[in-house]
């Protein structure tokens, strides 16, 4: 299982506080001082199935890593985006509701706290299966996250 519990380890808050950053133009910055991020100051972007997402973080750490986070809203009962592969890895932090993880022909559920691991090339999905809209940071390193 590619899952892991955070809900004593990192409260979600602070971890998407530190990570709610987003670089204004497509040329990565560089992640080399410590700074607070307010989410509530990024703008949502609606998909026509009701799900919004919030570009976080874009650019590169100073190890060389390129890096990106968003936030995404899944309403009930809103059709998934097809399977798809990713060229970079992710790390998604479930923050509330429950989704399925599709993934290689396999379904893992996920619910508040919850760590999914997505390597890079893998063919994935997420699904609001729960009673509430799902909300999830990802953490997308390495790949294309340059482009």
């Amino acid at each position: 299982m590619n899952m892991i519990r955070l809900q004593q380890a990192i409260p979600l808050s602070i971890l998407t506080t530190c990570i709610a950053a987003w670089a204004q133009t497509n040329t990565p910055i560089v992640l080399s001082q410590p700074k607070v991020y307010a989410i509530d100051q990024t703008p949502p972007n609606k998909s026509p199935n009701g799900t919004e997402s919030r570009s976080l973080l874009r650019g590169t750490l100073t190890t060389g890593e390129s890096v990106a986070a968003h936030e995404s809203t899944q309403p009930v009962g809103a059709a998934p985006v097809a399977l798809h592969p990713i060229h970079h890895s992710e790390l998604i932090v479930v923050r509330d509701g429950e989704v399925m993880f599709d993934h290689d022909g396999t379904s893992e559920k996920a619910g508040p706290g919850d760590v999914i691991y997505v390597p890079l090339g893998t063919i994935h999905r997420l699904r609001n299966v729960g009673t509430v809209p799902a909300k999830y940071v990802v953490v997308a390193i390495g790949g294309d996250i340059k482009k």
